[in-house]
């Protein structure tokens, strides 16, 4: 599909070729939302701990003897039914909270969310998102003014697709507010879902398909397969 390209001055300067396989896919709004959650899950970090009977210091004495006293049997003061003893199935900082999820899941639901975006106008091709140096001030003011922001807003809520080599976009995007810079390798799901626009430089469409193996991927063709079955296996 053909698509316009812009500069940062929202000037039309050409257009370029997406392909079908990765903006023109069906939208599935469950497959995004299972890898969005599977997403924040592999990111959490478990704090809360408690400690158990074995690991809480102390109590290797048997409190009192087994029989003759009158009181209950304890082997321990540290089990969880004395003051200052461990807790019973209380929080673990080892609990792993990940989901796996299979590599095409993941790839259908970010070529989904593109997709829809692109549909819904979120999505720019800009000709280019360079800067001379990794400066927020280089960046700030081109991008206010392709979002069409005034100066009392400040919530840009951009997504910057770069091509691999430009470092400079993403040093200078790091301090402006809800606006961030990844290479076509880091694209995924939830950053795409968390920003309302998207801004594509024209470099990195290539580097996305290439990344994606797309231009590589190609079925064989009819013709080719049917000349194999007609030469046969070669002779030994």
């Amino acid at each position: 599909m053909k698509v316009d390209v812009y500069n940062l001055k929202n000037e039309k300067v050409g257009t370029v070729e997406l392909p079908e396989k990765i903006f023109g896919v069906k939208w599935s709004p469950l497959l995004v939302q299972q890898i969005v959650r599977a997403q924040l899950a592999n990111k959490r970090r478990p704090w809360a701990h408690a400690k158990t009977r074995a690991e809480v210091r102390g109590g290797g004495r048997k409190p009192w003897r087994q029989k003759g006293t009158g009181r209950a049997r304890h082997g321990s003061t540290r089990s969880p039914l004395w003051v200052g003893g461990g807790k019973a199935h209380g929080p673990n900082k080892e609990r792993d909270f990940s989901q796996k999820v299979n590599k095409k899941m993941r790839r259908a639901a970010l070529f989904s969310i593109l997709s829809r975006k692109l549909k819904d106008g979120d999505v720019k091709i800009v000709d280019s998102l360079a800067v001379a140096e990794p400066k927020t001030k280089l960046l700030f003011a081109p991008l206010r003014a392709a979002l069409g922001l005034t100066k009392a807003q400040k919530n840009f809520d951009v997504l910057l697709i770069t091509e691999h080599g430009n470092k400079n976009v993403v040093r200078a995007s790091s301090n402006i507010p809800k606006a961030k810079a990844v290479h076509p390798e880091s694209l995924n799901v939830y950053d795409s879902m968390n920003h309302k626009h998207i801004f594509i430089e024209k470099s990195a469409v290539a580097e996305i398909a290439k990344h994606y193996q797309l231009d590589s991927r190609v079925a064989a063709s009819p013709s080719s397969s049917l000349a194999r079955k007609t030469n046969g296996p070669k002779s030994q």
